[in-house]
């Protein structure tokens, strides 16, 4: 394993890679640790070796990495991929080609079990322990112990193996199409930054239960909270829990150490800034939620309720008998539209966002046909 932490070395390392037919890639952030999220490491591996490119040593001076992972030529393999693309993509703004994502193939193989630890152990009976202690670590930390190196390049070092079974599988069963489409629809994922906090409190779990008023109170706690996680580059959970929030927005005379989570240090540190937050949630105008788009929709008739039933069971029969993850082969807002208008069928399959090309050739047919018999 080489730790690659000078641009020279990593022009050096991107040089070889773009020679290579595919590599494995994973990447480390310390969302647990740090805020806002940083990334930390990046690991490669190929049949030649592994390497650990350190992004904090190296800085803005990554691109002849992201000329490999734009690379066509060069597949790269990933274990659920989505996190990864979006951290690099955060971090320098890197765009990922010609991915092989293998929880996707997974999925499409049949396994109900998706974690690299479970697929490896299925797939190729191999087996890597997933201690909590060092999934938690704090990857911005220097210098990482050679334990925690080692934890973090097992992600990559099974990773081409792990293709090349999965290769064989999946042409076994007839779905190599239905993975290489769902991989590279990969390469659309973006990060998108965050709402900020005058709009994100309204998407924490449990502020429905709360009325106008105390709406406006999260609102003024969830902003204090950010922008006190921002000066002490924490996460917000660790300056005050979202439970606690919630109980001072509802309840916002009560004392704060009712509140869960907060104890004397907590109520002795912020206290004076979350009564002064309650204070101008208190004495701002009530929030409105904004209603959803589907709350606008009309309720559904009794005949579209039974039909979207029949959809739904003719899913799960199609999953049994394929012996694949059901949610898999028909996306079910799909399902619901067609619940409610069987006679838009030409238009909800031609929905290139929606419908897969895949999904499109195998099942558009009986699917037409099963709509026939609940119309």
């Amino acid at each position: 394993m080489e730790i690659v932490e000078t641009e020279k070395d990593l022009t050096r390392l991107a040089e070889a890679l773009h020679s290579e037919p595919r590599i494995a890639l994973d990447t480390e952030g310390n969302s647990r640790h740090r805020y806002p999220e940083q990334l930390c490491l990046v690991q490669i591996a190929t049949v030649n070796g592994s390497y650990i490119v350190d992004p904090i040593a190296i800085g803005s001076g990554a691109e002849p990495l992201g000329a490999v992972l734009a690379d066509d030529r060069v597949e790269k393999i990933i274990h659920s991929a989505d996190y990864d693309l979006r951290s690099l993509d955060r971090e320098w703004g890197f765009q990922v080609h010609n991915i092989f994502d293998t929880s996707v193939a997974a999925r499409i193989a049949g396994s109900r079990r998706l974690g690299l630890d479970a697929v490896l152990e299925d797939t190729l009976d191999v087996a890597i322990v997933k201690q909590k202690r060092l999934q938690q670590s704090d990857w911005s930390l220097r210098p990482l112990s050679d334990e925690a190196l080692n934890y973090a390049i097992d992600d990559v070092n099974h990773l081409l193996e792990l293709r090349r079974v999965q290769g064989g599988k999946l042409g076994e069963l007839g779905r190599t199409a239905w993975a290489l489409e769902e991989c590279l629809r990969l390469e659309e994922i973006h990060y998108t930054p965050p709402d900020p906090p005058e709009v994100a409190f309204l998407s924490m779990k449990g502020s429905r239960e709360l009325d106008g008023r105390g709406l406006a109170v999260l609102r003024a706690l969830y902003v204090f909270r950010d922008g006190e996680a921002r000066r002490r580059r924490v996460p917000p959970y660790r300056i005050v829990s979202n439970d606690a929030l919630l109980h001072l927005s509802g309840q916002p005379e009560d004392e704060l150490m009712k509140a869960p989570g907060i104890g004397p240090i907590t109520a002795n540190r912020l206290g004076g800034q979350l009564r002064a937050a309650i204070s101008r949630g208190t004495e701002a105008d009530p929030v409105q939620r904004p209603r959803s788009p589907r709350s606008l929709d009309p309720r559904p008739t009794k005949q579209q309720e039974d039909r979207l039933r029949a959809l739904k069971a003719w899913r799960n029969d199609l999953g049994e008998q394929l012996d694949v993850d059901a949610s898999l082969l028909w996306p079910m807002a799909s399902l619901e539209r067609l619940a409610r208008y069987p006679e838009e069928f030409g238009n909800e399959i031609g929905r290139p966002s929606v419908i897969r090309n895949w999904q499109r050739k195998e099942f558009k047919d009986v699917l037409q046909e099963f709509l026939k018999t609940i119309a």
